[in-house]
């Protein structure tokens, strides 16, 4: 008899041990929500990226696996701009209940007009851009978005998130006050950008100029003659120390460039998407930001 209580009483504390571990499941779509979400979940809910390291988001498909996912998730967070026409879509085929809790970013933000009558675009942009996270206050109110939310998805652990929001905001905000410093200081307030662009936010969000190779995330990846013509002409004649290419590039743009001109190349990282290696060695926010602090600082020198 005293065996038989004490299994039970062991079989019980499994149960209720595992009911008390259980995790809130939160399913985002690209880096930036995830890791803002991790950050401020730590390992108190389960985090999953949907668009894997090195996919490309602008082409993105998601699997029968991938909507079933959405649908468990007790938390869905995505950006909502044109690349994620299919998150919108998913979301509107369910119904009342099945529908999980959802953060659409877009819409958490003032969004900017991709459109812009810069020196050097040939392509029109979609209405809005949606790479709202290169501008650190923009991050900040992504980041408060998800705590708010997982508070009230999940309020036993409520002030767990909102501690872990609030610092991860500080780092931000730390990268916000040295590229401030370095605007302040800085030698020209213009970026050339021998690629796609992606910074509209960014720039805006400083008061930087630019000229850019495309308008935004175009798919284009040859800019016509008379575009590359004025690149190299502008870099050479301003003495314009650095030009810009973005993450996952081919960068033939740039080194044309660097070529004519023997000016240097950095990458701005636009944290759309990360490269596996990047995912592994831990890469998040804010320490590719920091690596963006570094690039900026050498192109307005």
């Amino acid at each position: 008899m005293k065996k038989i209580i004490i299994f039970a009483a062991i079989m019980m504390l499994l149960v209720f041990g595992a009911a008390a571990e259980e995790k809130i499941n939160i399913v985002a779509t690209d880096f930036p929500c995830y890791d803002f979400a991790r950050q401020v979940a730590g390992d108190r809910a389960n985090v999953t990226m949907l668009i894997r390291p090195g996919v490309e988001v602008h082409s993105f498909e998601p699997s029968p696996a991938d909507i079933i996912a959405i649908g468990e998730a007790d938390l869905f967070v995505y950006i909502g701009g044109e690349s994620d026409a299919w998150a919108d879509n998913i979301l509107a085929g369910f119904d009342g209940e099945e529908k999980p809790a959802t953060i659409r970013m877009i819409e958490e933000v003032h969004a900017v007009e991709s459109e812009h009558e810069h020196e050097g675009h040939d392509h029109d942009a979609p209405a809005y851009d949606e790479h709202i996270w290169t501008d650190p206050e923009n991050a900040i109110h992504m980041v408060e978005a998800i705590a708010e939310r997982l508070c009230a998805v999940d309020p036993e652990n409520e002030a767990g998130y909102r501690a872990s929001a609030d610092a991860y905001i500080a780092e931000i905000e730390k990268i916000d006050a040295a590229i401030e410093e370095i605007v302040a200081n800085a030698a020209r307030h213009e970026i050339v950008f021998a690629d796609r662009f992606p910074f509209i936010y960014f720039t805006e969000a400083y008061g930087l100029e630019y000229v850019a190779a495309f308008e935004s995330c175009t798919a284009e990846t040859e800019p016509s003659p008379m575009t590359l013509m004025m690149l190299i002409d502008k870099v050479a004649s301003e003495k314009i120390p650095v030009v810009y290419t973005i993450e996952m590039s081919s960068g033939n743009v740039a080194r044309t460039v660097s070529e004519e001109t023997g000016c240097g190349v950095e990458m701005l990282h636009s944290l759309q998407t990360v490269t596996q290696d990047e995912f592994a060695a831990g890469e998040t926010y804010v320490s590719i930001m920091w690596k963006n602090v570094e690039a900026l600082r050498k192109g307005l020198s």
